[in-house]
């Protein structure tokens, strides 16, 4: 793998952007990262709050959605050299072996846990650049969501711009059920339970964001629904009803039952037998597929190292 160089960085000039069909209803930061790829998120985020991007003239927010016709100004950029490093398709192609469904319009991967879904803040490389380097053909390949860096399982992936606007569509709408496991700490004394708790974002100096319960963040319901007990902490199905930044995570800890494995809202690791990672994994998305409407049930199975874990609990 190696980086681009400093002589390497040359700088773009300014650009006015025309908004055309198959970007309309784009959030305005997404639209900047397909335009300027590899640039780190943090320097576009910046770019959007000193004013340098402009919307027909006038400033605008990072959630702006673009419409057809709009003009997007790109100032000048001139560091190629933080963008992301080049790799090479041989080194990258180990990401296919968990992808667990494809056609000509999406694709699901099951996203290991450690792997950020793409590169920026502190991380070189994501999910979504090893799929782009290791299908150097694609013309297209577009995240439909996110999953924490330390969850793993289903990520949904679009390989055309009308499929993304679509598989968006359903997201914003919450038709998209999404189903989790987890293994949450402490003594569950309920059957299943549904948490409504609005959370609120915090940005932190270092740029992390940290989530927390507040009556004025943006509403979030999630349903536990237990599956199997342990001595001190229970399998847990989740069913996410709104899809917020850490939002089973948080959820848990504000009821007493922390994700095992859980370093920022929970008690940390190691976790129960020797856990060494977050205990949380994105089991099942149903949607309905962007071109037939068809339900598309997409199931990634829990890993080895998490069933291992589950088979040391069953024996203690």
């Amino acid at each position: 793998m190696t980086g681009r160089s400093n002589k390497d960085a040359k700088q773009r000039p300014v650009r006015h952007v025309t908004v055309d069909a198959e970007s309309a209803n784009r959030r305005l930061d997404n639209f900047l990262l397909t335009e300027l790829k590899g640039l780190p998120r943090t320097r576009i985020y910046s770019m959007i709050r000193k004013g340098e991007v402009r919307v027909n003239k006038g400033r605008a927010r990072a959630a702006t959605r673009l419409a057809e016709g709009d003009r997007v100004r790109i100032p000048p950029v001139t560091e190629a050299s933080k963008e992301a490093p080049l790799i090479a398709p041989h080194k990258a192609d180990w990401i296919l072996k968990h992808v667990v469904h494809e056609d000509e319009h999406l694709l699901a991967l099951d996203k290991p846990a450690g792997l950020a879904v793409h590169g920026g803040s502190g991380v070189s490389l994501g999910a979504i650049e090893l799929l782009r380097a290791a299908r150097p053909g694609s013309h297209f390949l577009e995240l439909v969501h996110r999953l924490d860096r330390e969850t793993s399982g289903c990520l949904l992936v679009a390989k055309k711009r009308s499929a993304l606007r679509k598989l968006h569509e359903e997201f914003r709408g919450g038709t998209v059920n999404k189903y989790y496991r987890a293994l949450l700490l402490g003594d569950w004394q309920d059957d299943v339970r549904e948490v409504d708790m609005p959370l609120l974002v915090e940005h932190r100096q270092n740029g992390e964001r940290h989530v927390q319960p507040g009556a004025e963040g943006k509403p979030a319901l999630t349903r536990f629904r237990p599956e199997q007990r342990f001595a001190e902490c229970i399998l847990i199905n989740i069913e996410l009803l709104t899809g917020r930044t850490h939002q089973i995570r948080v959820h848990a800890a504000a009821i007493g039952h922390p994700v095992a494995g859980d370093e920022k809202y929970g008690e940390g690791l190691p976790g129960p037998a020797g856990l060494d990672r977050l205990f949380l994994h994105a089991c099942r998305l149903e949607v309905a597929h962007p071109s037939t409407g068809v339900t598309l049930t997409l199931e990634a199975p829990l890993g080895e190292a998490l069933q291992k874990v589950l088979e040391k609990l069953q024996r203690e």
